[in-house]
């Protein structure tokens, strides 16, 4: 027998879906203590920004004026996650 998790009304709870993240490119202007970055977005908009723990885990390096890729929550639009760098 499956256990099915359920939430408060008996329906099946789901994880929370990676679907309505934001993606956007920018560029890092600062480092910031704790691996955050100042990050800013090619709109214009300046975001505060941490990285992944899958970029953590593999050492990836982030630099001032690295151009990376930005997840952000439709919750915060001043804050997100760096996913990726590119080259």
């Amino acid at each position: 027998m499956v256990h099915t998790p359920r939430g408060p009304t008996g329906g099946i709870v789901l994880p929370k879906s990676k679907e309505d993240a934001i993606v956007l490119e920018g560029t890092v202007t600062e480092s910031l203590p704790n691996a955050n970055f100042r990050v800013e977005l090619e709109n214009g908009h300046e975001v505060l920004a941490h990285i992944s723990g899958k970029m953590r885990m593999h050492y990836i390096r982030i630099l001032p004026g690295d151009k990376v890729q930005v997840e952000l929550t439709p919750y915060d639009l001043s804050r997100g996650r760096i996913t990726y760098r590119y080259k």
